[in-house]
């Protein structure tokens, strides 16, 4: 049975975060682009800021990726003139599940973090064929 490539991204995606619950302007949903070539998937996830520490990056027991991201700021701020304390909590949460292919090699998948960019490869099975020529012995 053959799947279309983009059914394992989620279709509801796009409207998760338009709900009663969290409207669209509180949402802090980072983009995500995926690309295929021969040898794999690659997924591209905007996080400005972010670090390694920051995301949690698993294979689930269904076999679905998982990507969390979670960071947590204080800042504090103290004007001595007035004796002002003033402290900013900026939290930022998200959790994506991706279904993940049949021909996703899931032993060989990576991540990694740059320029606020988490890329996770998921490599592609690659079917060896099997040489079917060989030499007769004549006997």
């Amino acid at each position: 049975m053959m799947r279309r490539n983009a059914a394992w991204l989620p279709s509801v995606f796009n409207d998760f975060f338009d709900t009663e619950f969290m409207p669209k302007a509180n949402a802090t949903a980072p983009a995500i682009n995926v690309k295929e070539s021969d040898k794999g998937y690659t997924v591209e996830l905007a996080a400005p800021g972010m670090t390694k520490e920051d995301f949690n990056v698993h294979i689930n027991d269904e076999g679905n990726l998982i990507i969390k991201m979670e960071q947590k700021q204080e800042k504090k701020e103290e004007d001595k003139s007035t004796r002002y304390l003033r402290r900013e909590f900026s939290y930022t949460k998200f959790e994506q599940t991706l279904l993940l292919p049949d021909d996703v090699k899931k032993d060989g998948i990576s991540a990694r973090v740059e320029n606020g960019v988490l890329t996770v490869e998921l490599p592609k099975v690659v079917e060896e064929k099997v040489k079917v020529s060989r030499q007769i012995e004549i006997g």
